[in-house]
């Protein structure tokens, strides 16, 4: 197929090139026509979650896509959802280069990114022009130069801007990239983050007439007693959904690669257990009062199955995507329309 082919050349070149260009190289297939080169036919698998309507239960996770540049091309290969982001109020520039390192013989990846992007208003341009109708969500952060204890003024800034051009908005508390950003997901920071975030989506509501479900997402990196607070306090604040799960400081099934030793958050196939145990954990701690949306791992279609068999409503791919193309969305449409099935 073209995309192993182009995959190979791709992957010769250094991790961030090779993604900028595959981006880029794509869109121009897009443009031209010739999305039907890469793209493979998509079996309709409607399914209803956060109250909207989805061609099916398989999206793209945020950090492929920061800025919402490509939304049309990605979302011409079929996938039922696309997630954009995360964005900052302010254009930051990240962490230093080199910042991601691909971790070939393991499938998996490491990234160190920082959150780089160019800005809410340039994203929420983006989202202006976008043709494609399928479901977009925002992932939103805060900028690095904003305190910790400051953060809730950026998620609101992004919140309010996003707002009337989102289907649905992810709040980010997270990436390992940021620091101290994880520190949010816990107890009453968390509590009173996500009231205020609540209040003003209600406030936003109401204003532009239309619902936007607001969702968390979470670490893998998680006890099962945090995992247990986490699940009371969204419970409590009554946000919509919850990610499971972002990418991991663990090492593990990745010694022995000379990566190792680099810092960020590991993806693919190393944290495919250990994102679904979480998953699970959660979708028992929220005893069905919430959906969930299953990240992280998902390399083949055997492994979304595994993410809504644990009590994913929907999956996401990023690691996978990079590394087996489109083949991998129609194969894990596939596996969950055979399980839908029975």
């Amino acid at each position: 197929m073209l995309y192993s082919l182009l995959r190979s050349c791709l992957f010769l070149l250094p991790a961030e090139l090779s993604h900028d260009l595959g981006l880029k190289g794509l869109r121009w297939l897009h443009r031209c026509g010739l999305t039907g080169l890469v793209r493979y036919p998509i079996p309709a698998l409607p399914v209803t979650v956060f109250g909207l309507q989805f061609a099916n239960p398989v999206g793209l996770a945020a950090g492929l896509d920061k800025n919402a540049d490509y939304i049309d091309a990605l979302g011409a290969l079929g996938f039922g959802f696309v997630e954009v982001g995360t964005v900052t109020p302010k254009p930051q520039a990240g962490n230093a280069r080199p910042r991601l390192f691909r971790l070939q013989a393991e499938r998996a990846l490491i990234n160190r990114m920082g959150f780089n992007n160019k800005g809410v208003d340039h994203l929420v341009e983006q989202l202006k022009r976008r043709t494609w109708r399928g479901i977009i969500g925002v992932n939103i952060g805060k900028n690095l130069t904003t305190r910790v204890e400051d953060a809730a003024q950026d998620y609101l800034t992004c919140l309010r801007k996003v707002y009337a051009w989102a289907d649905y908005i992810v709040v980010n508390l997270s990436s390992p990239n940021t620091p101290g950003l994880r520190s949010l997901q816990f107890g009453e920071q968390l509590e009173a983050l996500l009231t205020l975030l609540q209040t003003e989506q209600a406030a936003l509501a109401l204003q532009h007439r239309r619902q936007v479900p607001l969702l968390l997402k979470i670490a893998p990196d998680l006890s099962d007693e945090e995992v247990a607070s986490i699940a009371a306090t969204v419970r409590k604040t009554g946000i919509a959904g919850v990610i499971a799960t972002n990418t991991t400081l663990s090492r593990a099934g990745v010694e022995n690669s000379g990566f190792a030793g680099e810092a960020g958050g590991l993806s693919g196939a190393p944290l495919t257990g250990s994102s679904t145990a979480v998953l699970q954990k959660l979708t028992v701690a929220l005893a069905g009062s919430m959906p969930v949306i299953g990240v992280g791992g998902i390399m083949q279609g055997a492994d979304a199955a595994d993410k809504c068999a644990a009590g994913a409503a929907l999956v996401q791919l990023y690691s996978g995507f990079i590394y087996r193309g489109p083949a991998l969305v129609r194969d894990a449409v596939l596996a969950l329309q055979q399980q839908r099935n029975g």
